[in-house]
């Protein structure tokens, strides 16, 4: 297995960094995000030189990702910023979707306030000051806002509430990411355990698929066939996976990158009735992985890996008609 590429570790961004993202701009650029804090969860705390918790972080690459800038910070409130995904809207504005942390209540260690929203008009040179919430509290995110071809905008969120219930959904707007509908639940009152991280693809059919974590079974799927206003029940894919993550390749096969086992992918050919997998990308549990197509036909993938020296990696792979081969950079 070719060697993996350090896009950003330590220095400037911090001690530790995880969840990346990585979306293509108009002007060629590849455009990645990533959250930096002093570990997995970093409220503010002035002895550990992080009086605003967590960030958003960026880097940019020029040259299809053999070289990276240094990270920059996107986003910092006075909360734990984190897991962002960043996508580019046909409008040319760069919105990237996350969810912050803050101090917890009732003997919580934390409380979540809703999915939030900064957007970039500039190319991801600038970005809001303050984050818009488009989603109300219990309700997170972990995927990319999601573009159909009607404009209709898309985002997988994932409702948390504890005691058991946890389930998927989706947030639509027709304003470019303006203004967003009310949470559309996915696999609510059918009793399974979706801390969902839930994802979200079209199919060549118009159908929408979205993708939802368990941590405790199978990965699950669920169908909508009103470009995301409803959905039917959610499905046991019949096999694991967290962080789950959609690229379709511009020759048709849709890439699914997750946790589990380690940092894996798997790969369907027929337009996701079947899927082949999982094929390991690293053996790392970090993981987090997002994929996107490069000018060549070839795949980049980022991730990050768990732990002391938390950081973010990438390689670059290509399909092939047995599973992926690693590349030189």
């Amino acid at each position: 297995m070719m060697d993996f590429q350090i896009i950003s570790r330590g220095g400037e961004a911090g001690p530790y960094q995880a969840f990346p993202d990585v979306c293509r701009l108009k002007n060629g650029d590849l455009y990645g995000v990533f959250y930096t804090g002093y570990g997995h969860v970093s409220l503010p705390d002035m002895s550990k030189g992080w009086a605003q918790g967590g960030r958003l972080c960026a880097v940019r690459s020029r040259d299809e990702g053999k070289t990276w800038s240094a990270p920059t910070t996107i986003f910092d409130d006075a909360l734990d910023n984190r897991d962002p995904h960043v996508a580019q809207l046909r409008d040319g504005s760069l919105v990237c979707s996350f969810f912050s942390l803050k101090p917890g209540t009732g003997g919580r260690p934390y409380d979540g306030i809703g999915t939030q929203l900064i957007r970039s008009v500039d190319g991801g040179k600038t970005w809001d000051k303050t984050a818009q919430i488009i989603a109300p509290t219990g309700w997170y995110c972990s995927a990319p806002v999601r573009q159909l071809p009607d404009k209709t905008c898309v985002l997988g969120i994932y409702y948390f509430g504890g005691a058991g219930k946890e389930f998927g959904g989706v947030i639509r707007s027709t304003d470019s990411g303006r203004t967003w509908s009310a949470p559309i639940s996915i696999g609510e009152g059918q009793h399974i355990p979706l801390d969902a991280e839930t994802d979200v693809i079209r199919l060549k059919d118009g159908i929408l698929l979205a993708a939802l974590r368990s941590s405790k079974v199978n990965l699950h799927f669920a169908t909508s066939h009103d470009n995301g206003k409803s959905w039917g029940p959610a499905c046991d894919s019949g096999f694991k996976g967290h962080a789950p993550h959609f690229t379709r390749l511009k020759t048709g096969e849709i890439l699914l990158t997750h946790r589990l086992p380690q940092t894996a992918l798997h790969v369907s050919r027929d337009d996701a009735r079947t899927w082949e997998g999982p094929s390991e990308i690293d053996n790392v549990i970090g993981a987090y992985p997002s994929t996107l197509e490069l000018r060549d036909g070839t795949v980049l993938v980022v991730y990050y890996t768990e732990g002391a020296e938390s950081h973010v990696r990438a390689k670059r792979f290509k399909l092939t008609a047995t599973g992926i081969a690693f590349l030189s950079w």
